[in-house]
């Protein structure tokens, strides 16, 4: 039984990764909907946060029918972190969670995100000053190190527990790798299997179908595991994990109708949430994953990412319904 403090999170729970430009509330109702235990949102700075940047503020917003849910906070300066923390337990998230695995470069190079690995010291200070700033449980994601030779990932969850932490997701791969390479879970392994940890352990990277979920949570021991790629486009996997977990059984994969309505309801609510110009805007990164593996799609593809007219976009959806009705995927 995974908690994290007083929140129950079930025998073994999946977890939607906090993802940049695709965790928005949409997103994470739809990955809800289909399963998902825990929630974060995309990764917030500090320092926008601070200056009030709407961009920052708007990423606060959480809903009741997504709890738990977690708001994932980043930065490099300790003391806007702690401003931040403070501005974050104001929107009354379950879970605090900071960021550092980001490997983007921006971000990295700054310090920020997988950037603090490289100062482990600082790392540890920050997570602590967090965890006395707030009431609430505060949760880590991070990386196995910045590169191959600064692996320091057991040791460092150990001292991020001893701080206060709560729980810990770890992506199998340095920053330096980025996202290429396979996930390298046998070190997650040893910091679950470390005698010293009694925090819950999600494990994240690669997984992206139900047997390689099964698998991983047998061959590795982790309290639960982190999705992040593989539910952009397809939030059924949550569902489709647990049915294999418990039955050895596939779920049958969404029809076109099924993944149609999906799409029209993530575009309904992008545009509640943002407006119709932005809504729009940003649900055109979606559509190629929403209908990967359709064959002949490619015409329907681009109309549905070169359009900006609702209406329109309305009607190619119907077409598509239609048109492509019995269709399998090949996905």
């Amino acid at each position: 039984m995974a908690k994290i403090r007083d929140i129950d999170l079930g025998d073994f729970p999946l977890l939607l990764a906090p993802m940049e430009d695709v965790s928005d509330p949409p997103f994470r109702a739809l990955c809800k909907k289909n399963g998902a235990d825990l929630m974060y949102t995309e990764f917030i700075s500090s320092e926008g946060l601070i200056r009030d940047a709407v961009k920052s503020v708007k990423k606060l917003d959480i809903f009741e029918y997504e709890r738990p849910v977690g708001i994932q906070i980043f930065g490099y300066d300790i003391e806007s972190m702690k401003r931040a923390t403070e501005i974050t337990e104001q929107t009354n998230p379950d879970i605090i969670d900071i960021n550092y695995g980001c490997p983007v470069k921006k971000v990295a190079c700054k310090g920020a995100g997988a950037g603090i690995l490289q100062d482990i010291p600082k790392m540890v200070r920050m997570t602590e000053e967090i965890v006395k700033t707030t009431k609430l449980p505060v949760t880590v994601k991070t990386r196995l190190g910045w590169d191959d030779n600064s692996k320091h990932i057991v040791e460092v969850a150990e001292r991020l527990q001893d701080v206060g932490i709560e729980a810990i997701s770890i992506h199998g791969r340095t920053r330096k790798q980025m996202y290429k390479g396979e996930a390298d879970w046998s070190l997650i392994a040893e910091v679950k299997n470390n005698s010293r940890m009694h925090i819950p352990v999600f494990g994240n990277g690669d997984i992206d179908s139900p047997e390689k979920a099964v698998e991983y949570k047998n061959k590795f021991g982790v309290d639960g595991i982190m999705i992040g790629r593989a539910s952009i486009g397809y939030p059924w996997i949550f569902n489709e994990i647990k049915h294999y977990q418990k039955t050895g059984q596939h779920l049958p994969k969404p029809t076109i109708k099924e993944r149609v309505a999906v799409t029209r309801e993530h575009l309904e609510m992008s545009i509640k949430w943002k407006g119709e110009t932005l809504g729009i805007a940003e649900m055109k990164r979606h559509y190629t994953n929403y209908f990967k593996g359709i064959p002949h799609f490619k015409d329907y593809r681009t109309k549905l990412v070169t359009s900006f007219n609702l209406e329109e976009i309305r009607a190619i959806l119907e077409e598509v319904e239609v048109k492509f009705s019995g269709v399998e995927t090949l996905v």
